[in-house]
């Protein structure tokens, strides 16, 4: 059964252009093509990226945010409360008035209490500063590499008589000879090393930082890892490794300005910030769909028909377009706040500390008391009520 499925898994027609076969790709007179077997090495080097993370973030990025001023911000812990903690970790964290009102009966509490102890509670459960700062660093430093590494052997891969007409800057080149393209070792290593950072992050996802594009992310990270395998399997490493360039133009100066933006350098933050959305913009918007989205859709198939791969591959391209249209929204939304207030104050993708008590919860429990007596507000002094009023408590 699974020689039947690994069979027809691998036909020609689903993977390689009408009139390709495998055995185009077969290892011959010194020359190296990429097999899709080779990709499993990404498995331990993924697993290898997390533990080198983790010691960064330990020994360099947790020390690098002490000495640059990033302090955590002082929390006071939600009381120790079963009935409301149960009720946090099942139905949600934010109850909505009239469960509100009964928790806080069901716990004896004033509502302005309940309130706060889900206030609390959602606090504890945000990443504090100097995580944040770590995690920034850390793939600062990653884009930062893999950004002019790639940049460094794309370049070198490109014999100086065609450096003006290599498929780097002239992307309809991707397809000459296609799929008869040699595997060049400088070009595995950086595809291999992008793949495992992108399944390192699956891996450290319940660990990071959960944004409001949390889902957007997770499907970000899916189709990348995908596209980077079947660009591999199916040797369209030349335009696959355009995808990779393009993106990492920019990741690089969001870290940055990420990192900036905890370290309360305002100035340095704000500049960064215009050059990472022009670049985003400019790679994103402008290159990503006129250079590489034009070519895999029309002169992918200039000398061939379409096939399988051809709509896969596109089709997650799309999906990737689609992505950065979204993202290019809320980067917009923040250059408005930016122009109309003069700096840059959150990520609109972050959520923002709530204050241990708000304005209106000060003002009902700073009530003057009439004669000693207790407030007559809220669940906890209506069902002290009844009690005294003979009414046993309901069960």
């Amino acid at each position: 059964m699974w020689s039947s499925f690994n069979e027809w898994f691998w036909q020609e027609k689903l993977w390689l252009p009408p009139n390709s076969s495998w055995v185009v790709l077969e290892d011959r007179d010194g020359l190296v093509y990429p097999h899709p077997r080779d990709v499993l090495a990404a498995l331990p080097l993924a697993l290898a990226l997390v533990a080198m993370r983790f010691i960064f973030e330990r020994f360099i990025g947790l020390p690098l945010s002490r000495w640059l001023g990033v302090r955590d911000q002082a929390r006071r812990p939600a009381k120790s409360n079963a009935t409301l903690e149960k009720y946090f970790l099942t139905e949600g964290c934010k109850p909505k008035e009239p469960q509100m009102a009964f928790l806080a009966a069901q716990c004896g509490l004033t509502l302005q209490q309940t309130r706060r102890w889900f206030r609390r509670r959602r606090n504890q459960d945000r990443p504090c500063l100097s995580k944040k700062f770590c995690e920034a660093s850390w793939r600062f430093v990653f884009y930062l590499c893999s950004f002019f590494g790639g940049l460094s052997v794309l370049y070198h891969l490109q014999t100086p008589r065609s450096l003006q007409e290599s498929w780097l800057w002239t992307p309809v080149m991707c397809w000459d000879n296609y799929p008869d393209q040699p595997l060049k070792p400088g070009l595995y290593y950086w595809y291999l090393l992008e793949l495992s950072f992108y399944i390192s992050l699956l891996i450290t996802l319940h660990l990071d930082v959960k944004r409001k594009d949390f889902k957007e992310q997770v499907a970000h990270h899916f189709v990348t890892i995908t596209l980077i395998v079947f660009s591999y399997s199916a040797n369209l490493l030349r335009i696959g490794s355009l995808v990779l360039l393009l993106h990492d133009a920019s990741d690089y100066l969001l870290e940055a300005c990420k990192i900036f933006n905890y370290t309360r350098w305002r100035k340095a933050c704000d500049t960064l910030f215009i050059v990472f959305s022009l670049v985003f913009f400019y790679t994103r918007l402008v290159l990503f769909p006129t250079q590489i989205l034009y070519t895999t859709y029309y002169e992918s198939i200039a000398s061939s028909g379409p096939f399988f791969g051809y709509y896969f591959f596109n089709g997650l391209l799309m999906m990737l377009q689609l992505l950065h249209v979204f993202w290019s929204c809320l980067i917009l939304r923040m250059i408005y706040s930016f122009t109309k207030k003069g700096q840059m104050e959150k990520d609109v993708r972050s959520d923002v500390e709530e204050a241990d008590s708000s304005d209106g919860d000060v003002a009902q429990e700073s009530l003057p008391l009439k004669n000693g007596a207790a407030p007559t507000d809220g669940p906890r002094s209506r069902a002290a009520g009844r009690l005294a009023n003979g009414h046993a408590p309901a069960t």
